[in-house]
């Protein structure tokens, strides 16, 4: 293992970025330091940094090679330094997987949120229509009333994913991933949807 294969094992992109005095939110979000920026627009994770402003990413070595106008060789020299590490290669660290770069992880998880929630949304809307009570003495449907507990929030979730920032939306998208939420949704309103085609409800 090298130098720099060492360095990757044993720091984070986000312990790199925080020791060396970046502030990081609980999201992984920060202010990136390479330009003006005003909100925080830089996603760092265990081994990849990504700016949806500026668009500069890397690994930990590239980081601070940047923040500190250092080749790559003098960065790792540096990391390992000041984090206390042998630069001698260890024989009993393990290779990591490299893992997809973040950004391209978020689209696709922001884009199943949306539609998810989008497809929930339909549901609910069609649900208060069909499901209304046609007398005051009528009883409530269960659906109906689902509906009408659900839809504000749910609209409220997909704006943010249509017109929120990115520390919003971030936010938004780890939550709803959190837990298979999301799957348990996608799943409830498909169950849904074909109960109501096996009941043959029509408008």
């Amino acid at each position: 293992m090298t130098i720099y294969e060492t360095i990757k094992v044993a720091i984070s992109v986000k312990q790199a970025a925080e020791h060396y005095g970046l502030k990081v939110n609980r999201n992984g979000m920060a202010c990136c330091p390479f330009h003006n920026d005003r909100h925080p627009s830089m996603k760092l994770n265990e081994d990849y940094f990504f700016c949806f402003g500026c668009g500069v990413k890397g690994d930990v070595i590239d980081f601070v090679a940047r923040s500190f106008d250092l080749s790559s060789y003098e960065a790792a020299q540096k990391l390992a330094s000041d984090f206390g590490l042998d630069p001698k290669p260890p024989t009993s660290a393990a290779m990591l997987k490299p893992k997809r770069p973040y950004i391209r992880q978020f689209r696709e998880d922001e884009m199943l949120c949306f539609r998810v929630l989008m497809d929930y949304l339909h549901l609910l809307e069609d649900w208060k229509v069909r499901y209304a009570p046609k007398t005051p003495d009528d009883d409530l449907d269960d659906r109906f009333v689902e509906a009408c507990q659900m839809i504000d929030y749910i609209e409220y979730l997909a704006d943010i994913l249509t017109v929120g920032d990115l520390e919003e939306r971030v936010a938004v998208v780890d939550e709803l991933m959190k837990e298979s939420k999301i799957a348990f949704l996608q799943n409830y309103v498909a169950r849904k949807r074909k109960e109501g085609l096996s009941h043959g409800e029509e408008r």
